[in-house]
């Protein structure tokens, strides 16, 4: 019975263990070939040629290749490429098919070693430092699908491409210094569909072999100012393009490139900027539009800065259509605007800024109304012309509207209410222009989030304002539009207000506390600069980012600095108010501050150690004040420093040698590179060489004989030591051993008393 008791437990035993075991073995087997599809090694061949190129590169001040190593030397290496950073590898084969280091500002040549990565597909090495010519084995990499050199810095020819890239569908070498002709062979790369070569410093003609590339769809030729086309012919092979980038390149040859354009009916995004359309002699031909077939299909149209006036909507017309959304012609001559451009309705940004349009702003709204254009119109730019009149009531057609520029032209009447009333406008400029009324009772149903009124003819603060709810608007600027002598009190109703500029207003107004408790805390920038504000500034928080209160009657100290949401103030000024105290301890908080003006107040004390921490300021403006005490070392710290004025003030001291600019008015400061010499600086002069102590001129007898002994002296003894380390190598090593002991003392010596003289004081 003991014995079948037993066996019993021998079996259970048995069987548990062979259970676990085969946990065991499952587990491996799941881990492993996890293992196998997660952790597959790169081939040898392909991880050589990664190192390879690796150190053709000079500079990584990114490090981008830290990962790229050939020993597992740290945590974070590895000597698997297909974990190297901007590589990718074939899950099956471990082969490398996408190398990407875009953006990494590397600096060096690109190693010739990728020839060696022959299953590589993308190769993106745009936004870095490579130069010198593209190396001849991208020729032979025949299974490449994409080659991005976008933003590199290669300054030779590209070198001859063989007809093996049959492959290659994607050629970006955008943004680089290449030289030289655009080579003809790029057209025997007949699978591209997209090629990019704008932004570098070829010259010559444009080839006619880019006809070649029949299945192009994006083509970038953009500020290639050197290179030039005589006529767009070749362009009429590529039908499947639908991106054209020419700007910058001269078509003043090209006639009857208005044809071949309509004849690609798949381009929809054409720009043209900069080309001299205006020189061009025959841009279409007449008999060709006869037919039905020459439809438009663009959807986003530029051409920007090319002096053209309004003889060209004869050649626009047949380029626009129901399927146009945006139209760029400013920068040009145009003095009108034609009824045709009212019937496009799809076109949703219509910007004709900096032309000649001295028409009614009535009559350009009517003829944009004409037809559809006005129902999805949403961005209209008129900014910068001669525009009269006032902004009308039929503004109220274009319901979709969402942005109207209207700014720096002369209109001279007033803003209709119907303005406010629409319903998805964000944003209004009508700055710089005659404006003598801005605002009516239904202000209060406005969408407008962002609102630029500034230098107009605004007299006074309007009255009968029905304002119940404003807590749209974000951000708005009426500076320079005499509102003054009162206080637009409508503006405290703008519940939702970040920014507001109301400088150069002639305003007298003391604030209250609701206004900096209620009011003060919610801004991000405001101006309240050149007016008559006065009162003193409680310690409220915010997270102001830019504060202008100068030339107003401000008083006391400036210890609401230290309430400000640290780091993010970075413009401050102060200036021209009766601000009294020290600089608070607090300022620096501020290290993205770039510019500081606390001038003509009544600051006294010492300049705080701490101002040295503004590491970014720029400009520091600190005259007509009481300042006293020497200048903080600490302000060396502050290396972007690029204007200083410290004039009318009581510092003393000497004037560091690495700080300038006015001085003027500090009767303290002395040394270089002021006038004034400092307590001993005369008894530390050094005597005037070529003058003996009786102020005679020469050196007598006795001098020259010992100069004449002296020197020979010295030269028997050099070419005796010469001579004698020239028989005795063990002596010549230990003797240059000695020379090197020697300079490495005198080198760390200097060091470090040149370390002391910039340490101490004003040296």
């Amino acid at each position: 019975m003991a014995k079948q008791i037993l066996y019993k437990h021998f079996v259970l035993l048995a069987a548990f263990f062979f259970f676990i075991h085969s946990l065991l073995v499952l587990a491996s087997l799941i881990d492993t070939t996890s293992r196998q599809a997660r952790d597959f090694k790169c081939i040898e061949k392909e991880r050589q040629a990664l190192l390879h190129f690796k150190s053709y590169i000079y500079q990584d001040p990114m490090g981008f290749l830290s990962t790229w190593t050939q020993y597992e030397k740290r945590e974070e290496a590895t000597s698997d490429c297909c974990e190297w950073s901007g590589v990718t590898c074939n899950n099956q084969t471990g082969h490398v098919t996408t190398l990407d280091l875009y953006g990494g500002y590397l600096e060096g040549k690109i190693s010739p070693s990728l020839v060696n990565l022959t299953y590589l597909s993308h190769l993106d090495l745009s936004f870095n430092h490579f130069y010198g010519p593209i190396p001849m084995f991208i020729g032979s990499m025949t299974q490449l699908r994409h080659l991005d050199l976008q933003g590199s810095y290669f300054n030779g020819n590209i070198p001859m491409f063989n007809g093996s890239m049959t492959h290659l569908r994607y050629l970006d070498l955008r943004d680089n210094e290449l030289t030289g002709n655009i080579p003809i062979f790029i057209g025997s790369i007949t699978q591209l569909r997209y090629l990019g070569l704008g932004l570098n410093y070829f010259h010559g003609p444009i080839p006619m072999e880019l006809g070649n590339l029949t299945k192009l769809q994006q083509l970038y030729l953009y500020s290639l100012s050197n290179c030039t086309i005589k006529n767009l012919n070749w362009l009429s092979h590529l039908s499947h393009l639908k991106g054209l980038y020419m700007d910058g390149i001269s078509l003043a040859k090209a006639n009857n490139w208005v044809n071949v354009i309509l004849g690609l009916k798949k381009l929809s995004f054409l720009s043209l900027s900069e080309c001299d359309l205006s020189q061009v002699m025959n841009p279409y031909s007449y008999s060709s539009f006869n037919s039905s077939s020459t439809s438009s299909s663009i959807v986003c149209l530029y051409l920007i800065h090319n002096n053209l006036n309004s003889s060209m909507y004869h050649w626009l017309f047949p380029l626009t259509s129901n399927k146009l959304e945006w139209l760029y012609l400013h920068n040009n001559k145009l003095d009108g605007i034609p009824k045709f451009l009212g019937n496009l309705c799809s076109l949703t940004l219509l910007s004709i800024t900096k032309n000649s349009l001295s028409i009614k702003f009535y009559n350009l709204l009517a003829n944009l109304s004409s037809g559809c254009t006005s129902i999805a119109l949403e961005g209209l730019f008129v900014s910068h012309n001669q525009l009269t009149g006032s902004v009308s009531n039929n503004i109220q057609k274009f319901s979709s509207l969402k942005y109207l520029f209207l700014d720096n032209n002369q209109l001279n009447e007033t803003i209709s209410e119907i303005v406010w009333r629409l319903p998805k406008v964000q944003e209004l400029d009508v700055s710089s222009n005659f404006l003598k009324s801005f605002i009516s009772e239904y202000v209060g149903e406005t969408k407008i989030l962002r609102l630029y009124l500034s230098n107009n003819s605004f007299e006074g603060t309007p009255s009968n304002i029905h304002m119940s709810d404003l807590s749209n608007i974000q951000e708005i600027n009426i500076s320079s539009c005499k509102l003054g002598p009162h206080f637009p009190n409508w503006i405290l109703k703008l519940k939702n207000l970040t920014h507001l500029n109301i400088a150069n207003n002639r305003i007298s107004y003391t604030f209250s506390i609701h206004f900096w408790n209620m009011w003060f805390s919610q801004f991000i920038d405001i101006d309240l600069s050149s007016n008559n504000f006065s009162g003193s500034i409680p310690n409220v928080s915010s997270g102001l980012q830019r504060l202008d209160l100068s030339h107003n009657k401000f008083y006391g100290q400036i210890s609401f600095l230290c309430q400000i949401t640290y780091g993010s103030l970075y413009f401050l000024d102060l200036s021209n108010n009766s601000f009294i105290g020290e600089i608070p301890d607090c300022l620096w908080h501020f290290k993205e501050l770039q510019v500081l003006n606390l001038g003509h107040n009544k600051f006294s004390g010492r300049l705080p150690i701490s101002i040295g921490y503004l590491i970014s300021l720029e400009v520091l403006q600190l005259d007509n004040n009481n300042f006293s005490g020497e200048l903080p070392l600490s302000l060396q710290n502050c290396t972007r420093l690029t204007f200083l004025e410290l004039g009318v003030n009581k510092f003393s001291g000497y004037v560091p040698v690495w700080i300038g600019e006015r001085y003027i008015g500090n009767v303290g400061l002395c040394g270089l590179p002021l006038t004034k010499y400092c307590p001993g600086d005369k008894e530390l002069e050094a005597p005037i060489i070529g003058q003996n102590e009786g102020g005679g001129e020469g050196i007598d007898e006795l001098d020259r004989l010992f100069l004449i002994g002296g020197a020979s002296g010295f030269a028997t003894g050099f070419w005796m030591v010469c001579c004698g380390l020239h028989v005795n190598w063990h002596g010549r090593n230990e003797f240059f051993r000695f020379l090197d002991n020697v300079k490495d003392w005198v080198y760390i010596k200097v060091t470090l008393f040149i370390a002391r003289q910039q340490r101490a004081p004003w040296v």
